[in-house]
């Protein structure tokens, strides 16, 4: 006697490849494709008596809602523009006395971003600044807010670029639309009137968005680099008297992570 092969498990109450087609077809057309991606497999384990009815819609949704979560998570990394791929679970917290952990640690909840708040991040050069600051940034991602990190330079320079082409409105709007702005190397030099102008139009326009600053000197040395202190002083304002503040008073942790010569 001669057998047909079998096509596989079919849906509950259904059966044979045209309705599964049909149903993959139907699927993509809803634009579920995280079900599609998992359909064998739920349809084998429904058909092994492992899924009733419901659980076996339940865990076909929850596939979706997985597939859905990974890929928006995904977007707003690659939105987020980090530089290196800091993260608290790759901080070394040991490396030395000097590193607060426990701030750091506590601020790595991401709350603060719910709230609107800053973080300032101050230290000697090397200290583990933007990796920890890089790790508030991916922390914040996961909890589902949009961020944008940049040096401090390279924005002012974009900025200066929108002023000479006339697209400075769209440029602004990309520093001051994330949940969280990270502005790297704050504070370096002394500013120009008009990058003066330009920090202080961020900040202005970011009234319950969250800013983190990395910078080598306390936020009392700033205002003698600004040429305006009436900008200083609104800018500072805003930005300082919101912001739990991260002093690192170490070694360099570049240097210590740097590899071992053997």
């Amino acid at each position: 006697m001669t057998t047909t092969p079998s096509t596989g498990p079919a849906l509950p109450g259904v059966s044979g490849a045209a309705d599964r087609t049909q149903l993959a077809a139907s699927l993509r057309t809803l634009r579920l494709s995280g079900m599609l991606d998992s359909l064998e497999n739920r349809l084998a384990q429904a058909a092994g008596g492992q899924l009733g009815f419901l659980d076996f819609l339940q865990v076909l949704c929850l596939d979706e809602i997985n597939r859905r979560d990974s890929a928006a998570l995904e977007r707003r990394t690659r939105a987020a523009k980090f530089e290196t791929d800091g993260r608290i679970e790759n901080f070394d917290f040991t490396a030395d006395p000097g590193i607060p952990a426990a701030r750091i640690r506590d601020l790595a909840n991401a709350e603060w971003v719910r709230t609107g708040q800053h973080v300032i991040i101050s230290g000697p050069v090397g200290t583990g600044k933007t990796h920890i600051a890089t790790a508030f940034g991916h922390q914040a991602v996961r909890a589902g807010h949009t961020v944008r990190f940049a040096p401090t330079s390279r924005v002012l320079a974009d900025l200066a670029g929108g002023h000479a082409d006339g697209s400075w409105a769209k440029r602004l709007r990309a520093y001051t639309k994330p949940d969280l702005l990270i502005l790297d190397d704050f504070a370096m030099r002394e500013f120009t009137p008009a990058q003066g102008d330009d920090l202080y139009e961020i900040v202005n326009e970011r009234p319950a968005r969250s800013i983190v600053v990395t910078t080598n000197r306390a936020p009392d040395q700033w205002y003698p680099l600004f040429p305006n202190q009436v900008v200083a002083e609104s800018l500072l304002d805003r930005l300082v008297n919101n912001a739990h503040q991260i002093t690192i008073q170490s070694g360099s942790y570049r240097a210590r992570s740097r590899p071992t010569a053997h």
